[in-house]
């Protein structure tokens, strides 16, 4: 804002109180070319229309609207998923009447609101950044007026642009299709984003009217009103961050933009080898110095302790990981946790439910599911551990599988402290193996084994001397004759 700007609103009447939020996403987004709603598609997996309810929420809104048209229910669904059921305050635009229109319905819904400001978002603008709204906010606050975010883009076609008075006062925005060729030519367009006051949001939209080219009730036409009112400050931002995401292209391009945010903020105290293909989410939470190799995925709630080291492809979701562990290429884990000083991998899959205590290895191809593995305990190689404790310094062999599922129910496997499990075993659950126990390479057990005991069911060893030279004979003489 310049300084006669400022000079011009110095002793308006500051704006004290809460602040409600509508996020505008009616829209069917047909340019995306998809059977799903424009605002469910995802960035860094959260969808386009959680990221602007995320920045409003974290500024103090309450309520947030949430205006939604096409595929209602199904973005309605998945808001009250993420957010809560009673979190989104959602409004309906069953008719596209424009984005005047659209705030209009969610004032009727701020009739019993006691705040004084009003922000309006839009569902399908990811890249906003909280600096900007906090300004935004800021600015209508301070100066009781209505703020509105301005941008600067390489090339203008397709936007509002701002109208200024020779003072340099934002007076109005013409949409482009109701532009003249000079006003076409101006390069500071409206970025859709306001605040303001809510008695002025009521009455503006209460009085808007659709004689423009579309036959809409443009949002914009509050500016000219403002102008001659309350007043308007511009608040200006870089053009990609307030970007609207269109078309899978532009996805694209917004999901590479908010990866290389993360990615250069957590580089102050993380290792990547290869930035550009290293997807860290926004709820993620990096230690200090950890390593993260070339296309590594860190999803959902996913923490990941001091001195970490991950190796290439691995993907983590909702996944706690301690300090110091290493965790070697191509492994899965999802919803588990990893103790300090534990190994995983590589091409280990570790599912819902597992928890790899302290020291702990598990290694190349094991599969684990609601299964703990105690301090110190092994399983190396080519192991299922389903429904299964397992306590501390327990050395399980490769291929052994515990047996939980009987085509009708789930059972559960306990193997205590200092046992050893052969290699090529199965334990049927339910079943337990006593402290200290061994159970013999290639056993089936289906009993428990006491506490310090040896089993062992393999079968009795039959030979045959020369049985493999008369089958050899015998088939190379059916050949001659064949």
């Amino acid at each position: 804002m310049s300084a006669r700007a400022k000079k011009s609103l110095k002793g308006r009447r500051a704006v004290r109180g809460g602040l409600a939020a509508i996020v505008l996403a009616a829209g069917k987004g047909t340019r995306m070319r998809s059977s799903r709603a424009k605002v469910l598609h995802e960035i860094l997996g959260r969808p386009l229309g959680a990221y602007p309810i995320d920045l409003a929420r974290a500024l103090g809104a309450d309520p947030v609207i949430a205006v939604l048209g096409h595929q209602r229910a199904v973005v309605e669904a998945a808001l009250a998923d993420r957010f809560g059921a009673d979190a989104v305050t959602v409004v309906e635009q069953a008719e596209q009447r424009g984005t005047g229109h659209a705030v209009r319905l969610a004032m009727a819904s701020l009739k019993r609101f006691t705040g004084e400001l009003v922000l309006v978002l839009y569902g399908d603008v990811p890249l906003l950044r909280r600096e900007t709204l906090a300004a935004l906010v800021g600015t209508a606050r301070r100066y009781h007026c209505l703020a509105v975010v301005t941008a600067t883009p390489p090339d203008p076609t397709g936007y509002g642009r701002i109208l200024r008075d020779e003072r340099g006062h934002v007076i109005s925005v013409v949409e482009e299709k109701d532009a003249s060729a000079e006003e076409r030519a101006i390069t500071e367009v409206n970025a859709g984003i306001y605040c303001g006051p809510v008695d002025f949001f009521r009455e503006a939209t209460a009085d808007l009217s659709a004689r423009n080219a579309q036959r809409e009730y443009y949002l914009t036409d509050i500016i000219a009103r403002a102008a001659e009112g309350i007043g308007v400050t511009a608040v200006e931002a870089d053009f990609r961050d307030v970007a609207g995401v269109n078309d899978r292209q532009q996805l694209a391009e917004a999901e590479a933009v908010m990866r290389g945010r993360i990615n250069r903020a957590l580089m102050a105290h993380v290792t990547f080898r290869d930035p550009a293909s290293t997807d860290v989410e926004p709820g993620v939470e990096v230690g200090v110095d950890v390593e993260l190799g070339r296309g590594v995925a860190l999803r959902g709630r996913t923490k990941i302790g001091h001195r970490a080291r991950i190796g290439d492809g691995v993907i983590l979701t909702d996944t706690e990981v301690g300090a110091g562990v290493l965790i070697r290429p191509y492994s899965v884990a999802t919803e588990a946790v990893i103790g300090a000083g534990a190994t995983v991998g590589p091409f280990a899959h570790l599912r819902p439910g597992t928890n790899i205590g302290p020291d702990a290895h598990i290694g190349n191809f094991v599969e684990t599911k609601k299964t703990t593995l105690g301090r110190g305990s092994k399983a190396n190689h080519l192991t299922y551990l389903g429904d299964t404790i397992v306590g501390e310094k327990v050395n399980i062999g490769a291929g052994t599988i515990t047996c939980n599922y009987n085509g009708y129910e789930k059972s559960k496997t306990v193997i205590e402290d200092g046992a050893f499990i052969g290699s090529d075993s199965q334990l049927v659950a339910p079943v337990r193996v006593g402290k200290g126990a061994v159970v013999g390479a290639g056993t089936t057990v289906q009993e428990d084994v006491p506490a310090g005991a040896l089993v062992i069911t393999r079968g009795a060893r039959i030979e045959k001397p020369g049985y493999a030279q008369k089958v050899a004979k015998k088939y190379a003489a059916a050949r001659k004759t064949g």
